[in-house]
């Protein structure tokens, strides 16, 4: 029982006690060591990096290297009474705090109360403030002045996982040093080193898989080789990581890609229920997609082999996965995987949650960027363009001999809305034609559908100036003020809910169409006297704008890609009309000198 008491565990027992010890944080070490060997020590260091990467485990080599009874020294020697007290967590002089359960102000004056005392035997008072980002304002507050100017015998270290949460006013400070995720070839190579050390029987594979796994963390990895350690009896392999970790074979993950790659989902699903029947958990098993698909998106990319973190034990090439499916469709995939690992964790239903991701990718369309479908839409209609600027010349200059009130040519109703392509259709298309005769009043049934549709629909509705029956399409009229009720009343869902509601109205498959009368135009002739370049052209209104906007092929596809919508449509500027902001008074006049007079 003694023996078991005084265990300690793997990532304690192994610890780094010499900078050249730090894995992965080479730079950390070269910068410490000379500051100490050229004398330049600061006052408050900063440390930061994500979990498990040395951060603390710097800050005590950092104290014993300035309280070793044989310096300051580059390196600590670890045999004096002050490194082994310092290593052992018994030193007086080296203090370590925990800000997240010592984060008030109460805590930070004591703290600043005992700065004042000197060591009781060494060199320096070292402070090594862990979590420090938890810290309240206050406490932040109280601490300032003595961070700034300590006693020449106090030496701050703060260590933190989050440095955005500390106010500018601490990080300016502090001499700052990043901690690096270590890499698992550097993981994998340290645990080696252990697993010698503790004459175990791990195969290289496992080594490998925990690395991976650790996701650059060097305390994560040890915790997972002291869990294996403890739990087999004889030699690990790849088997036992996967049943203490909950992840799938290397192999099913890779049958798994293929067939989302292959666009099978019933193949997808049973692969993973393969997996999860092997004891795998479905979060696990995401994360390792994951892994996978970061690997092809890097070679969609143009990277290498290099750069790859998955070995071949997948049993499937990941860079031609890569590079056959698209950089858009796997940015897609890891999105989707991603939003179903956050919903796992708050989620009772993770195995479900898996079903539906896999699903998801397996059904995912090939995506191309938004510039490449640009420019094929330009490619297929390279008159587009000027077609559209011949009909907005047509539709909204007069022509001539005819004043902008004049009323409408003959075959078209006034108040009715001007040529051009058929307003915006929604709703499902008319099956074939049905013998049942349509409601007889169609403003009648237009409102009663949107009263259907419910919330803002029938409000909106009511705006309606007329409505017709065309065929099975219900044409709807809303005034030249009305584009907010129009762009409500054409949302996807709106436009859906009413669509059902006619239905069953009309009894027949039907669908609706919304468009918006153009405003009357309130300008007379100008006057004779005017000449032809001072007469103010005629503005478009923003119904007109609107409609075109809509209409055309690059915004079309824009609002179906992004599920956007298009609020307000600004009319070009002429020439004319920037030469007029400058008013009489201010444009430059002819002097004297200039010949103003002569002439």
């Amino acid at each position: 029982m003694a023996e078991s008491a005084s265990y300690q565990v793997v990532a304690r027992r192994y610890r780094p006690q010499r900078f050249d010890e730090l894995v992965g944080q080479e730079h950390v070490a070269r910068g410490l060591s000379g500051a100490i060997e050229s004398g330049r020590i600061g006052h408050a260091y900063l440390f930061t990096g994500a979990r498990g990467v040395g951060k603390t485990s710097a800050a005590r080599i950092y104290a014993k290297a300035l309280d070793c009874e044989h310096g300051p020294a580059a390196e600590p020697c670890n045999a004096c009474d002050s490194c082994r007290a310092i290593a052992a967590g018994q030193d007086v002089d080296v203090v370590e705090i925990d800000a997240a359960s010592n984060r008030g102000i109460d805590e930070i004056r004591q703290l600043r109360q005992n700065v004042a005392v000197r060591p009781a035997r060494g060199r320096f008072k070292v402070y090594i403030i862990d979590e420090v980002h938890m810290l309240t304002r206050e406490a932040f507050n109280a601490l300032l002045k003595t961070l700034e100017e300590p006693p020449s015998h106090v030496k701050f270290v703060l260590c933190t996982t989050e440095p955005e949460k500390l106010p500018i006013t601490i990080l300016s400070r502090c001499q700052r040093f990043d901690f690096q995720t270590v890499d698992p070839p550097a993981i994998a190579r340290r645990l080696r080193q252990i697993v010698d050390a503790e004459r175990a029987v791990v195969t290289a594979e496992a080594l490998e898989l925990i690395a991976r796994r650790a996701a650059g963390s060097m305390r994560d990895s040890q915790s997972l080789l002291e869990q294996l350690l403890g739990g087999a009896g004889g030699s690990i392999g790849v088997d036992e990581v996967h049943a203490i970790i909950g992840t799938g074979r290397e192999e099913k993950v890779g049958r798994l890609l293929a067939a989302i790659a292959d666009r099978d989902p019933g193949r997808a699903v049973l692969t993973l229920h393969e997996s999860l029947a092997g004891g795998a958990d479905p979060g696990g098993v995401l994360e390792q997609l994951i892994a996978a698909l970061r690997d092809s998106l890097l070679a969609s990319v143009g990277c290498g082999p290099e750069q790859m973190l998955e070995g071949a034990g997948l049993g499937v090439d990941l860079a031609a996965i890569g590079r056959t499916t698209g950089t858009e469709t796997v940015l897609a995939m890891l999105q989707i995987l991603d939003q179903a690992l956050s919903r796992m964790r708050t989620s009772g239903h993770a195995a479900v949650l898996a079903e539906m991701a896999v699903i998801r990718l397996a059904k995912l369309e090939d995506l191309e960027s938004l510039a490449s479908l640009v420019q094929g839409l330009a490619v297929d209609q390279p008159t587009a363009a000027p077609a559209l600027r011949e009909k907005k010349t047509t539709d909204l200059t007069p022509a001539a001999g005819r004043s902008p009130v004049d009323p409408p040519p003959a075959g078209r109703p006034a108040g009715s809305p001007p040529a051009g392509p058929p307003p915006v259709e929604t709703g499902p298309r008319a099956g074939t034609a049905s013998p049942v005769p349509l409601p007889a009043d169609p403003l009648d049934a237009w409102l009663r559908s949107c009263e259907t549709a419910g919330g803002l629909a029938a409000d909106f509705a009511a705006s309606a100036s007329r409505a017709n029956w065309r065929d099975d399409v219900l044409e709807v009229s809303l005034p030249a003020d009305a584009t907010s009720a129009a762009a409500f009343l054409r949302r996807p869902e709106v436009a859906a809910g009413i669509t059902r509601a006619l239905v069953e109205i009309a009894g027949r498959p039907v669908r609706h169409a919304i468009a918006i009368e153009a405003a009357a135009a309130e300008a007379g002739p100008l006057p004779e006297a005017e000449t032809q370049a001072a007469r103010p052209r005629s503005v478009p209104s923003q119904a007109l704008l609107l409609r075109e906007a809509m209409e055309h092929p690059l915004v079309i596809h824009a609002r179906t890609l992004f599920d956007a919508a298009v609020r307000k449509v600004e009319p070009a500027r002429p020439r004319e009309a920037l030469a007029a902001i400058v008013s009489p008074e201010e444009r430059p006049t002819a002097s004297a000198s200039d010949g103003g007079e002569d002439g």
